[in-house]
Parts: structure tokens; C-alpha cells; sequence
């Protein structure tokens, strides 16, 4: 049977890197499905990936991973158009640029922090985070939330006994422990949502292994290295594109795909990196992650996934009330 495998955030950038390397290996023993927000450049994706690969199946799927209701109803979709999923690559995501905090800089300046302030920009770089109609963090619900609630919805296609099925998590080297705050799960209060967001997804991976490894469901968290994409793009000083693709490591997050996926360490993220030569190579590098503190995530976005739920269902019920209420009056 052939493999079918989802990639969220599959229209550009690592997403489509992806997609591309998968169907040069194996182009007709796949299903490969792209989940997009914006369906027109999801659309020339699939056929710049068709143009390549004129035998490869390859279908669209419209989902936003910020917005609840468009990811219930993308599974929906999923669970009605396959009745198996090998492959979850839980790729979306967004990083809000980084603005200079001046005060944060003069502050800096006469601490002890001030080597690591230069060296990494601690501090005095931060990111200005939205609220999503749902009411939750922007960058929260779009690189975290969302594709949690999509793992809930499509457990009865990931979870079969007798076979495994594997998500892979793009995260990132930027996801400290320091960013993140368990009783903020959200980040509200902090200037770190984008790095908080990428170790929560490294917490969360783990504590989806403790319970779902039996059912034949493994969860693995891969750093891509500094990619160009349109979300670093934004951030990089205004050199030519090609200075820095010569500067960049080449990413290679097709390795998990070749690897049996019980034989991977549940806390150890795979860095993609490349060699001074130009050899592509994949380290394995442990995570500053702990059990209790991803038990304690999973059980907290159980929570609130109950309670958003809720009030999809209670705003759904308003609107159906609503032309009852006009005509009556």
C-alpha cells in the first residue's frame, strides 16, 4: 500500500522542500497531501511538484492552524479521504520579526549579562505577538494548538494496531527553556512567543510518545538549521539572496523519513547541518525537556483544547438561534 503522508505549511519555504525530496525518492509509492492556509500558492506548489513528478499523487488540503474551526474541519477532511496516515509532518508555523527594545539594551549594559547580551541578543530583541479571532495567542495556536487539536482529530487514522505512523515536529534551535513558562503556556506576558512555542512542541513531543507508543504512534522533533525561507528573510540584514544561501546550511528533514521510527530517542532533537565541505549530515543532540513538565503541558492543552471546543459548539448553537431570534421580534 502506499504510503500516505500530510505536511502542514507545504506551499513554500521547508514545507515544500520537503515535499520535493520525498517524491524525488519515492514518487509512486506515496499519497502526499498538502495542508495550506493560502490555497492559491498551495495550488502552484502542487504544481511546480507535478512539474517534476508528472506520476505523483499529490492533493491539496485548505487548513489554517490558527483558527480551531478550519482545523476540525480539515480533519474532517483527512479522515474522510484516507483511512490511514503514515506520516504527519507538523511543519506550520510563523515567527513574528524581532524589534529592538532600547531600554532593554541601556538596561543590559550594566548587568552581568551584558557578554550574552551581545553575543545572542537576550533581551533586547522582542516579538510582537497577535490574538486569533478564537481569542488565543497568535503564535501559539498557529505553530503549537492548532496542530495539537489536528493530532487529536486524526488519532483514529495515526493510531491502528499492527502498524506505526510517526509526527515529526519542526522546531527549532531557538527553543529555550529560559522562553518558556508552564503557568504561561500561551505567552502572553513574555517577548519570546516564537522560541516559547518551539519548546513547548519539544515538551509535547515527548509526552505524546508516553502515551501514544503503544498504540504504534512515534513522535520526533527535528531542527531544519537556519533555513532561507520567506520567515527568516524577514529578519536578515537586506544582503542579496545568494550571499546568504551560500552562507546557509542545507537542511535535509527527509532523514526521519528513512528511519524506523521506534529506534529514535524520544529526547533528542535531529539538527540538520552541513559540513564545511557542503556534506549533509543529521546530530542528534539532547533536549533540556523533563517528564513532569511535559506531562504537565499535555494535560493543560487537554484543558483548554475542552474548553475552546466549548465555545465553538456555544458560538455554533448563537448562530443557528440568531434567525429564530430576528423573526420572532
Amino acid at each position: 500500500m502506499k504510503k500516505v503522508v500530510l505536511v502542514t505549511g507545504a506551499n513554500s519555504g521547508i514545507g515544500l522542500a520537503l515535499c520535493e525530496r520525498l517524491l524525488s525518492q519515492d514518487t509512486e509509492g506515496l499519497q502526499l497531501c498538502l495542508a495550506c492556509r493560502n490555497m492559491p500558492r498551495a495550488q502552484a506548489a502542487r504544481s511546480a511538484l507535478l512539474a517534476s513528478h508528472p506520476a505523483a499523487q499529490v492533493a491539496l488540503l485548505q487548513m489554517d492552524t490558527s483558527s480551531i474551526s478550519s482545523v476540525i474541519s480539515a480533519a474532517q477532511e483527512v479522515r474522510h479521504r484516507y483511512d490511514r496516515l503514515d506520516y504527519l509532518y507538523l511543519n506550520a508555523g510563523i515567527m513574528p520579526n524581532p524589534q529592538f527594545d532600547i531600554k532593554a539594551f541601556f538596561k543590559g549594559l550594566f548587568s552581568r549579562n551584558i557578554i550574552t547580551m551581545f553575543a545572542t541578543g537576550a533581551g533586547i530583541l522582542r516579538q510582537r505577538d497577535g490574538v486569533t479571532p478564537d481569542g488565543l495567542q497568535e503564535v501559539f495556536a498557529t505553530n503549537l494548538f492548532g496542530h495539537f487539536l489536528l493530532f487529536r482529530e486524526l488519532e483514529p487514522v495515526l493510531c491502528h494496531a499492527g502498524r506505526t505512523s510517526q509526527l515529526v515536529w519542526t522546531s527549532s534551535s531557538n527553543a529555550h527553556r529560559s522562553a518558556y513558562n508552564l503557568e504561561d503556556m500561551q505567552h502572553q506576558g513574555g517577548a519570546q512567543p516564537y522560541s516559547s512555542s518551539k519548546y513547548a512542541s519539544d515538551l509535547l513531543s515527548l509526552a505524546l510518545n508516553t502515551h501514544f507508543n503503544k498504540q504504534g504512534l512515534y513522535s520526533s522533533v527535528i531542527c531544519p538549521g537556519f533555513v532561507m525561507t520567506n520567515l527568516t528573510y524577514g529578519i536578515l540584514p537586506s544582503f542579496p539572496d545568494f550571499l546568504w544561501t551560500l552562507l546557509m546550511p542545507v537542511f535535509w528533514l527527509f532523514w526521519l523519513f528513512m528511519q524506523k521510527a521506534e529506534s529514535l530517542d524520544p529526547y533528542v532533537k535531529y539538527h540538520s547541518l552541513t559540513s564545511g565541505l557542503g556534506n549533509n549530515y543529521t546530530q542528534p543532540r539532547k533536549m533540556d525537556i523533563d517528564l513532569e513538565t511535559s506531562e504537565c503541558l499535555y494535560e493543560k492543552l487537554l484543558q483548554l483544547e475542552s474548553e475552546m471546543r466549548k465555545k465553538l459548539k456555544d458560538k455554533e448553537k448563537e448562530v443557528h438561534r440568531s434567525p429564530a431570534a430576528c423573526e420572532s421580534s
